[in-house]
């Protein structure tokens, strides 16, 4: 809950009353390695700060292949937030990479902290920003450059969690196969 409060409160400064109402808001919730927070086609009802763990977006295509958009680990909210404020339904799954512990905020909680936290507004238009710039740039870097050049990228903007995820689902964010990867990490 520490990592929750102090992230939003880099949005501007919190009385003890909105902390209060933040820290009520919000629930500990533990995922399972596996498990979906989000998933197509449903509407998400909730979304999440993530304190440990590492997730990532994902879609399926018809012949049940995984593409992996982004990865999401400590320190960032997870959900699909068009989902989840305009009651649509999800456009990909959010899956655990590791087991993972979150604090998840509810539709009425969300509501609540509308009111009653004067940041809060603030907050949430950063998220939204943040997750339209980071997918448009990273789609646009990553058809620009070289297997090798997006790995390097990857290692850049992700420092250490190339070792937290999968080969299989690294190699599906970069757009190459397994073997291409593990040929790249062997040449490094």
């Amino acid at each position: 809950m520490k990592e929750l409060i102090a992230y939003i409160g880099k949005f501007g400064t919190m009385d003890s009353e909105e902390k209060a109402s933040i820290q009520e808001a919000f629930k500990c919730i533990y995922i399972r390695k596996g498990d979906y927070f989000a998933e197509n086609g449903r509407i998400s009802d909730k979304i999440a700060f993530v304190e440990d763990g590492v997730f990532r977006s994902v879609y399926y295509n018809k012949k049940g292949d995984d593409f992996t958009n982004y990865f999401i680990y400590e320190g960032r909210f997870i959900g699909d937030l068009h989902s989840f404020q305009g009651q649509l339904p999800a456009s990909d799954y959010i899956e655990a990479v590791t087991d993972a512990t979150i604090w998840s905020i509810d539709a009425a909680g969300f509501a609540l902290l509308e009111k009653e936290v004067s940041v809060w507004p603030v907050l949430i238009s950063k998220l939204y920003a943040f997750v339209s710039e980071s997918k448009l740039k990273t789609a646009s870097l990553m058809k620009n450059l070289e297997a090798k050049e997006r790995y390097a990228l990857f290692l850049k903007h992700y420092p250490g969690l190339a070792n937290r995820v999968p080969l299989s689902m690294l190699a599906s964010y970069l757009g190459i196969t397994s073997s291409s990867l593990s040929r790249i990490r062997r040449n490094g």
